[in-house]
């Protein structure tokens, strides 16, 4: 790793230090980290991964991540909401994925969360999305120093509060941040790595959900 946070790959390509040389993370910091989502399955799916990560590193719960979406049915809120204790059963066994009860509960109680905070926002991605730090709360710069500062923030915590009276479970102020690069409603791909002004032009064509 350089200095300043970046490496270059086999290909040549200067990246963010963290997805090193393994192909399948390398792809997700190229094709998907810090994209803007708003679909609200997928903004589902991704909080739930996040916090399954708590614990582990991210790389493992990405390579364990189509068995994720086999068993709770592609993270599709209606559905999950759905699932009862003999569901929880069914999941303990699986060992394609993080068999974790709390955690594994945490996603039912949410999908039922989820479902009641769309009924009220009009969709998901649309409360989320109201959480975007503005720019002027942003670094002026983001190099590897500063990234490393920034395991939360002022809008995490409040995104952390929020679903927390709401009834959430593992959305704590540090996973809630990590769910904020993922989906892209801030982009942490630092100064120099390739990526980081292909997330900024998605991000500004991106029509916010109001």
């Amino acid at each position: 790793m350089e200095g300043n946070g970046l490496t270059v790959g086999a290909d040549g390509i200067r990246r963010c230090w963290w997805p090193g040389e393994h192909p399948d993370y390398v792809a997700y910091h190229d094709s998907e980290w810090g994209r803007p989502v708003g679909d609200d399955n997928r903004i589902f799916e991704k909080v739930c991964l996040e916090g399954f990560q708590a614990g582990l590193s991210w790389l493992t719960i990405l390579r364990k991540r189509e068995n994720f979406r086999a068993a709770f049915a592609d993270f599709d809120i209606d559905r999950v909401r759905r699932f009862n204790a003999r569901s929880v059963t069914r999941l303990l066994r699986d060992a394609g994925i993080v068999r974790h009860r709390g955690k594994i509960e945490s996603v039912l109680n949410n999908a039922r969360r989820a479902a009641q905070l769309r009924d009220e926002y009009g969709s998901l991605a649309r409360f989320f999305w109201s959480f975007e730090p503005p720019a002027c709360d942003r670094p002026a710069r983001l190099d590897y120093a500063t990234l490393r500062t920034l395991s939360k923030t002022e809008a995490s915590t409040a995104l952390s509060r929020d679903l927390k009276k709401r009834g959430w479970s593992f959305v704590g102020p540090t996973t809630m941040y990590a769910s904020m690069q993922a989906m892209g409603l801030v982009n942490d791909h630092l100064e120099g790595c390739v990526t980081r002004a292909r997330v900024a032009k998605k991000r500004a064509q991106f029509t916010r959900p109001r």
